[in-house]
């Protein structure tokens, strides 16, 4: 693995930077591919696939950030909730 030392990061910190850099790669290139049409799915308004995506990005952060405050459980399980949250976002969402 490449020195991260210029940024004092930390592997999960890349790591997570890494992941939503992909995410967002695949989103674009399949946004390109086929193109979303807006739907109105269990949110209360409608959207696309973006707007999924920052919905579903927004509720795994919070959850993330309240599994951390709020209880003693390990790290993994916020990341896990949130990743959950994600995908049922831009499923149902």
């Amino acid at each position: 693995m490449p020195s991260l030392e210029w940024m004092a990061w930390t592997p999960p910190v890349a790591i997570f930077f890494a992941s939503i850099f992909a995410l967002l790669l695949a989103m674009t290139i399949w946004e390109i591919r086929s193109p979303t049409i807006p739907r109105k799915g269990l949110l209360p308004l409608v959207t696309t696939r973006g707007d999924r995506l920052f919905v579903g990005l927004l509720a795994a952060a919070l959850l993330n950030l309240a599994l951390a405050g709020l209880t003693d459980l390990p790290q993994g399980y916020g990341a896990i909730a949130g990743v959950i949250a994600v995908v049922l976002i831009l499923r149902w969402g």
